[in-house]
């Protein structure tokens, strides 16, 4: 027989009964108004009915009624922790200081705080900026970077922070119309996304990147291959400055996606150039290519058929030997992209499983140094740009890529933050609140596209002021001349590194020279890179001899 104890759980459930029938008898004898309670408490009643009978949470039978409140606050877990629980510094994945900055520069508000700083100076992992006793002030900080070799007929000036990758799809029209806007009202580029180029970025008149990917959107054959007519149009509109293929993106390096028939809007089929009523398949590896080689033949492919606007690519760097294959085959045959961006595995617009989101793909700083020493050892980094993208959102965070190798930064989650963005982190169930990722029209109606596009430009303008701030700071006239040995690194409690004994420049040639003083664990890899072939020489297997 049942111990009182264990039949406690029952409580609940019992009691709405007995509040059922006490709401009845009241309303009989005394007023009728006690019908409300009455219908509420008849209605948990049958839900905690429906409770012990179902079969698939065992917590709702134990526990009927009071078990969906577990439920509720499971539901609003984040907001707790975002609203009363999570510190300032807390990492979720971004900080509410690095939240609170882009706000507060997206607004035009006081972005300066009394008291000194609220960080860890002395934990393992600070870093800051070396600064000079003479510094220099910097008026014009419209920082720019000419991006496109001498075989580019049509080289692009770009800003130095420019909007990463999201598709419309991901985002909301208005989302990606405010972004694209805000980039025409501030001078700097938008990446497209996979997506394509939508109405809503041509109604935006900002400067484009048109990104490439594995589904082809935009320049898509009906059986889902390449179709070159159709890149040909799509790269040949004014407003696409240069063109981005995506081999991977940070959020989920290596895996593909899906986009479901009923999530296919009429908009979004038009921009991508697939049908409506059938699932919108992006596979994990492209179809236009599979050697190195074929891969820059594909890339020169492209730069002729845009009309010889930039051409590069976009990746989250995995096996080191792949892309030196690349390299490989850049010399071989001669041509060499005019940008490549390196993604970490710490950018993450896109919805992924979470073991790709956490233990797949390079983290950025690692990536960008690791792109930077190859090219300088293949001895043509002078003709390749490279962009660096992975939770890149003050100017810290700009002159610290600069001073390790890049030539220009990209934010995704950055601009999100300047249009509204919370970090509800409801970006792939529709439901965003605020209007930015999610395609349900009266959700995405929330954002107002005038007002958001100017806290875009302003959030950039603003950026670039205090990079230029940061960059006078450390007696230098343009963010540009950054050096790794201008950054410093707590490697513990007691120990610091300069960023030049960290992530050192290694010697131009260096891997086309018989030294081997220098670059052990690059050379290795690079003997093992093939031009011809993605596949390791030999494999090893478990139990060979």
């Amino acid at each position: 027989m049942p111990d009182l104890g264990s039949m406690m759980r029952f409580a609940t459930f019992a009691g709405v009964i007995a509040l059922s029938f006490l709401s009845l008898i009241a309303a009989l004898i005394w007023t009728g108004w006690m019908m409300i309670p009455f219908v509420i408490f008849v209605g948990m009643s049958l839900l905690g009915l429906h409770d012990v009978r179902q079969p698939q949470h065992s917590i709702l039978r134990n526990y009927p009624v009071l078990g969906h409140m577990r439920f509720l606050f499971e539901g609003i877990r984040p907001e707790i922790r975002q609203y009363l629980i999570e510190s300032d510094q807390d990492e979720e994945p971004f900080s509410r200081d690095a939240r609170s900055l882009v706000y507060q520069r997206a607004k035009g508000q006081e972005d300066k705080r009394p008291f000194g700083t609220r960080l860890r100076v002395y934990d393992a992992g600070y870093a800051w900026v070396t600064h000079s006793v003479v510094p220099i002030h910097i008026e014009d900080t419209d920082f720019r970077v000419k991006i496109g070799s001498d075989k580019c007929k049509k080289p692009y000036n770009a800003s130095l922070y420019n909007i990463s990758a999201m598709s419309f799809g991901s985002l909301s029209g208005n989302a990606i119309k405010a972004l694209n806007t805000g980039a025409k009202l501030g001078g700097f580029a938008h990446d497209t996304g996979e997506g394509s180029v939508s109405r809503y970025h041509k109604e935006g008149g900002g400067d484009l990147i048109y990104q490439v990917a594995s589904g082809y959107f935009g320049c898509r054959a009906a059986d889902g291959s390449f179709d070159p007519d159709k890149f040909k149009e799509t790269a040949a509109l004014e407003q696409v400055k240069m063109i981005e293929l995506k081999l991977s993106q940070g959020a989920k390096p290596g895996h593909g996606g899906m986009l479901p028939a009923s999530k296919i809007t009429p908009e979004i089929a038009e921009a991508r150039g697939v049908p409506m009523g059938q699932d919108c398949v992006s596979p994990p590896a492209h179809s236009a290519f599979s050697t190195p080689i074929e891969m820059m033949q594909f890339l020169g492919r492209l730069r002729d058929l845009s009309g010889g606007k930039p051409v590069g690519f976009k990746l989250c760097i995995g096996h080191r030997r792949e892309f030196m294959c690349m390299v490989k085959a850049m010399l071989e045959t001669g041509i060499v992209p005019d940008f490549i961006v390196v993604d970490g595995t710490e950018g993450g617009t896109g919805a992924a499983p979470v073991e790709f989101a956490n233990h797949i793909g390079m983290p950025m700083v690692e990536g960008l140094t690791f792109v930077h020493n190859t090219l300088r050892g293949a001895g043509i980094r002078d003709q390749v740009r490279i962009g660096a993208a992975g939770k890149v959102v003050s100017s810290f965070d700009i002159a610290r890529a600069l001073a390790l190798g890049a030539d220009w930064c990209n934010s995704a989650r950055g601009f999100m933050f300047s249009i509204g963005c919370i970090q509800a982190q409801a970006c792939h169930t529709n439901h965003c609140p605020v209007g930015v990722a999610t395609q349900d029209p009266l959700r995405a109606r929330a954002l107002d596209v005038v007002s958001k596009s100017q806290r875009v430009a302003r959030f950039h303008s603003n950026t670039l002021k205090a990079l230029g701030e940061m960059t006078g700071a450390a007696g230098l006239s343009h963010p540009g001349d950054f050096m790794p040995q201008h950054l410093m690194l707590r490697m513990g409690d007691k120990k610091m590194a300069e960023g030049s004994e960290a992530y050192p420049y290694l010697p131009i040639g260096f891997l086309l020279t018989q030294k081997e003083d220098v670059g052990a664990d690059y050379r290795n890899r690079w003997a093992r890179a093939d031009a011809h072939c993605f596949t390791p020489p030999t494999t090893e297997k478990r139990g060979a001899a």
